[in-house]
């Protein structure tokens, strides 16, 4: 596997990815008590998609009004069941949202400092977004694993939670683009144990870093 090279700023940007319940926010957190500064691409997502935000406004457009609440918020559960049922609303919904989230995360990740940063990314790979970053690593579990943390984490149908683990990259070729891996189908223990020895090489690729 290739090093890929950072395009903002000094020190590498760390790209944190994987399946739908595989656990990168439980990863970054950890990287954060190391005091490792990370933005998440979930998060912009979000913020970008906020009452008065341009997009917003072009989705109620192209969606309809029953795609917001009476609150003027977007209403997420709804959208998920337009797109997941049209691949063609999907790859709408991305040509709307991705532009802009990219530049929203790169804004986000201008402003860090430490030794290095991470871009914590669901769609690392399909995005691109693993463009923006140094190295890419893969938090990794068996799909039924995914599943069930899935199922229990957000309430929804087993069908939903398929849909979406179809529609992101099979994790055979996520692994196959990984710098590094880490293993979360183990103990709290073991997983921290992973981001410690992690931090300590991406603190050293840093001091060598042009």
């Amino acid at each position: 596997m290739t090093t890929r090279h950072h395009t903002i700023n000094q020190g590498p940007i760390i790209g944190l990815t994987g399946g739908i319940g595989s656990g990168k926010s439980s990863v970054a957190r950890l990287f954060g008590e190391l005091g490792i500064q990370w933005v998440d691409a979930d998060d912009i997502a979000r913020e970008i998609v906020r009452p008065g935000e341009l997009a917003l406004g072009e989705i109620i457009a192209h969606f309809g009004d029953e795609i917001v609440d009476s609150a003027g918020q977007l209403n997420r559960a709804a959208l998920r069941e337009r797109i997941f049922a049209a691949p063609e609303q999907r790859q709408w919904l991305e040509r709307c949202t991705h532009p802009r989230i990219r530049e929203r995360i790169e804004q986000h990740l201008a402003a860090m400092t430490g030794p290095y940063r991470l871009l914590v990314s669901p769609l690392l790979f399909e995005s691109g977004q693993d463009a923006l970053v140094s190295r890419c690593l893969v938090v990794d579990v068996p799909e039924e694993v995914q599943l069930a943390r899935t199922l229990q984490r957000d309430g929804v149908s087993e069908t939903q939670v398929r849909a979406i683990l179809a529609a992101q990259l099979p994790r055979a070729t996520r692994l196959a683009k990984a710098c590094d891996v880490v293993d979360n189908a183990g103990t709290q223990t073991q997983l921290r144990e992973q981001v410690i020895a992690l931090d300590a090489r991406y603190r050293a690729l840093a001091q060598v870093s042009p």
